[in-house]
Formats: C-alpha cells, structure tokens, sequence
C-alpha cells in the first residue's frame, strides 16, 4: 500500500507533469476506453476515488517487482497445493454462500468498455460500413476483418484451414442444431463464463429489453448459481443460467458449438491455475460463431492487490492462494495475447488499465494494474 507518504508531492508532480504533457500533445482528455480522468496536479490526488492511464515511474516498477519477489519466495509446498486446484468449487461455494451477494457490485461500467455485448447496430460507431455496403452480418464482419486487421497479427495462427476439422465441426453443430435449445431462435447470444451471483448478468439482462438477444451464464458454485435465478430481475425468457465448470471440456453445454456472437470472462481467469488457461480458452473459442468476440478483463501483474500478499501464500509464480481458498493469478499483455492467440483468435484489443485507486477518509493511494482484451474469431478463408 503506497501512503500519501511515499507518494511524495514531488514524484505525484513529476508523473502530473508528464501526463499534463501527453494530454496537451493527444488534444485532449482521452476517452473510453479506460476512463478520462487525468490527475494532472499532486494537489488534487484526493479529489476523486480513482484516476485513469496513471504512468508509473521506474521507482515504482523497481518496488512493485521486489515486493512480488519477498511474498513469493517462500512458497506453499507442492504436496499442499493440489487441494486449491481440486477444491476450488467448495472454496468458492463457501465464499458465495457466506457472503450472498453482497460481497461484489454491479458491473455498470461494461457497455462503455465492452459496447460489442450489444449488436453492432446498436453501436454504428463499433462497425462503421461504407456506402451501399451489405447489411449482411457475415459481410459486415469480413469487411471489419480486412486485410489491414489481418497483416497486424500475421503471427496469429489459423487454426480454421484444417477443412476436414471445420467441416465435422459443422456436420456435429447442423446436428445438435436439429434440437432445440435455449435462446436458439436469438439473432445474438452472448455467454459469460464464471458469472458468480451475476454482477455482470444483470446489468446486460436490464439493457437488452426488447432486444433479440440471449443471454447465458455459468458458474462451477451451485450457490451462485441459486442466487442468480432467486434474483428478482432473472428472467428465463432472455437468461439461462446454469452450473458448469469450464475447466471440465467433456462437461455438456446447453447451445452448440458456433453459437454465440460475444463470450465474457470477467475476473474469472484469474482464479483458475495458469496451466489450465489454454486449454480452457481453446475449447470455448468453439462455441464462438465466425466473428464472433472473446472480451477478457482481469487482474495485471504488479496489482495493489498481488503486492500486499504475505509470504507464504505463493502457489506458483505470480499465483496466490487467498486466505479462504480461493485463487488469483496476475496476468502481463504478453500472456494474455498467447493465451487468446494460440486458440487462433485475432487481436482487436490488448490493454494494461494502470489506475490509482484512493482511499480520501484514510488519505492513502494505490497502484491498481488490470488487463483489458478483446479478441475475434477468424473467419475461414474462402474457397480456392
């Protein structure tokens, strides 16, 4: 935790300074994404809660990387960390129980980081289209996959030229298809996975009223689950809600593969062991139409919250195990671009969100670094 101490006047108008510059050079306050509030002086650090795109100087890297060396140089033996990985739902079935769902608030900022959760003709300005062009969904994403979006990721994989693969794909999806299933007759589906007690449903549920538009949520905690469908905004006729856990790939789901427009993961990745994320990544990219687009926000490497970890609660580097059971992993750009990439999926966008969080009444400040992606699935090429 950084006091108004050390965070001393002169280091707060050195980074002020440098901010007020690249403000005055860009025009302007920057926009969304990220927020646009800019501390552009050290005597209005306790003016606000939280303040937006703040740099951190090389002192400040220097102490965040040897505080993450202190409290993870003492780590949780192995023959003891297998339980947070087996266990992991009875942690979090006990958190959701105890704590109901009063511990987490609504995610009401979503729509202006994420406004691809709303089909892109209620967003214009997400997908602008030519004159005359098609009005046709899979037109109009090929023409925002064009050939400048393609030649920045040329090292992204393609994992849609395998025919055969695709075409039993298909051939499995048609089938399953022949079912019904909720949500099918939906112009656009989006999926959140690890939903808890729906911080992020419910505000998407009270925005696409009287739109075509489903949405699906799971959770491996059945607790979360109930307390989802208690609330009394759930409404089966636009939600379903379902216990699942991701990190099982043979677990069935309730809608075929290529189904869904937008799937969120929200601090959920975080809490599941690292070695588990690719595979994981990989088998919901399947359920994701041609087009359609993975949005990830989570925690980043050097958080407030992985700095202020005791020693002996490292599990492995750069993941913690919390004093209820339940886990957390810090993520870098670098990671998260593999961990989407390699699953054959495009980079729309890949931000580091550094912020200071303040706290006016005990007039302390933190460095808060979160990880903001999103990532589209390819969509094949055309036949030769």
């Amino acid at each position: 935790m950084h006091t108004l101490r050390s965070l001393t006047v002169a280091k707060l108008a050195k980074v002020s300074s440098r901010l007020f510059s690249r403000q005055k050079s860009s025009g302007g306050r920057p926009s969304a994404p990220l927020g646009s509030r800019i501390l552009t002086s050290p005597d209005d650090i306790f003016k606000h809660n939280m303040w937006d795109h703040v740099q951190w100087t090389e002192e400040d890297k220097e102490n965040a990387r040897q505080k993450a060396k202190e409290n993870s140089c003492t780590q949780i033996p192995l023959e003891e960390q297998g339980t947070f990985d087996t266990e992991a739902c009875q942690y979090w079935d006990k958190f959701y129980t105890m704590h109901q769902d009063k511990f987490f608030k609504d995610r009401k900022w979503l729509f202006s980081e994420f406004p691809e959760l709303l089909p892109s003709g209620d967003h214009p300005e997400l997908y602008p289209q030519p004159a005359g062009a098609s009005t046709d969904t899979e037109t109009r994403h090929r023409q925002h996959n064009g050939p400048k979006n393609h030649d920045r990721n040329t090292d992204v994989p393609n994992h849609q030229t395998d025919s055969c693969q695709e075409a039993a794909l298909e051939k499995k999806t048609a089938a399953i298809q022949s079912n019904t299933f909720p949500g099918q007759h939906a112009s656009h589906r989006i999926l959140e996975v690890g939903c808890g007690v729906g911080n992020s449903v419910f505000p998407i549920i009270n925005s696409i009223k009287g739109k075509d538009i489903f949405v699906y949520c799971c959770d491996f905690s059945k607790s979360a689950i109930q307390l989802v469908k208690d609330h009394p905004d759930y409404d089966d006729s636009v939600c379903h809600a379902f216990v699942h856990d991701i990190c099982e790939e043979t677990a069935s789901s309730p809608f075929p593969p290529q189904s869904l427009d937008i799937i969120l993961a929200v601090f959920v990745f975080s809490s599941i062991h690292p070695e588990r994320l690719h595979g994981i990544v990989n088998h919901l990219s399947t359920y994701l139409k041609h087009g359609g687009i993975f949005l990830f926000r989570d925690y980043g490497r050097y958080d407030f919250s992985q700095l202020r970890f005791k020693k002996g609660r490292c599990l492995s580097e750069n993941f913690y195990t919390r004093g209820d059971g339940t886990c957390v992993y810090f993520f870098t750009k670098e990671e998260v671009h593999e961990l989407f990439s390699n699953a054959g999926l495009e980079e729309i966008q890949n931000l580091e969100d550094r912020r200071l969080q303040v706290n006016r009444g005990k007039k302390v400040a933190m460095h808060r670094v979160w990880m903001q992606s999103k990532y589209r699935k390819l969509y094949p090429p055309p036949p030769s």
